[in-house]
């Protein structure tokens, strides 16, 4: 098995899979542990940041709950602009059709990262 160094991006999985799913199996969920790290509704369980929802017989959510709803879409935005423009620029374009496209593009994201918030 391949060390990678800590804050660098797991390689893809084959086959579909659901991201709740893959989040676990990846090592994500490990890498993770302990950062306060936001998703969607679809990571309910995994103790990630997700909004809230109306639980059954629930007519709506508390204005402080959709506050934070609130501040939690324009936090998700700006992350889903930023993987837009990644594909735009064509830093992720047809890494899906690479086996490892998408695990050396966010390495060669992740890495100057780091290093910028190591000093």
């Amino acid at each position: 098995m391949t060390r990678r160094a800590p804050g660098s991006p797991p390689h893809s999985l084959p086959g579909s899979r659901n991201d709740c799913r893959a989040f676990t199996e990846s090592g994500i969920d490990r890498a993770c542990r302990g950062a306060p790290t936001i998703a969607d509704g679809g990571y309910q369980g995994t103790g990630l940041l997700i909004p809230h929802r109306k639980r059954r017989g629930q007519s709506h959510l508390s204005p402080s709950q959709e506050a934070e709803n609130a501040v939690h879409r324009r936090a998700r935005a700006r992350v889903e602009h930023a993987l837009s423009r990644l594909k735009n620029w064509k830093i992720l374009r047809d890494c899906r059709l690479k086996s490892d496209g998408v695990h050396q593009a966010m390495l060669g994201i992740a890495r100057p990262h780091n290093l910028a918030l190591t000093g």
